[in-house]
């Protein structure tokens, strides 16, 4: 069974037999995965008042472990968000009382921001609902044809300069 992106191919070579446009197969589809794994993340977050991004924020919170707490430079590291975009996720996280921000007591310069009881309940509520609907995303692959894809992405992920901060330290 082809895909979209393969009428796109047969299309250029017919119209381009010069070109080798297997690069153009591999990156439209990644690109094409990403937007329906997008939409079908964005959908499930949407059932349950949050955006992705934000989700992002109470899992990283979450998976940090106890006290779930870091400074919003770690979390925009974490999420690889700017400043600024990471301020915005906060405020917004904080007005629907999921996350606080405090004062660091050891460094007065510096915020804390922590998961709420209310944040904490809804990121583990929620969690395994996610990962059931990546499961049903990824259900057209078997379990060995997905932990192949993930290991050829992790390849070409760090290849291209996303190492693990294991790796750089």
């Amino acid at each position: 069974m082809a895909d979209r992106v393969s009428d796109f191919l047969r299309q250029w070579a017919r119209e381009r037999p010069d070109l080798e446009v297997a690069p153009m197969g591999v990156v439209g589809r990644l690109g094409r995965a990403a937007e329906m794994v997008a939409r079908g993340t964005q959908e499930y977050f949407a059932a349950h008042g949050l955006q992705h991004g934000q989700f992002d924020v109470l899992a990283t919170l979450r998976r940090s472990g106890r006290p779930f707490t870091l400074t919003p430079g770690a979390l925009a590291d974490s999420t690889m968000l700017s400043q600024a975009a990471m301020t915005n996720r906060l405020t917004r996280l904080e007005a629907k009382g999921l996350i606080d921000r405090r004062t660091d007591p050891t460094n007065r310069r510096s915020v804390l921001v922590s998961l709420t009881d209310d944040g904490l309940a809804l990121v583990d509520r929620i969690v395994e609902g996610h990962l059931e609907n990546e499961r049903r995303l990824l259900d057209p692959l078997t379990a060995a044809e997905q932990a192949r894809l993930a290991a050829l992405l992790e390849k070409w992920l760090a290849g291209s300069g996303d190492v693990s901060h294991a790796e750089r330290d």
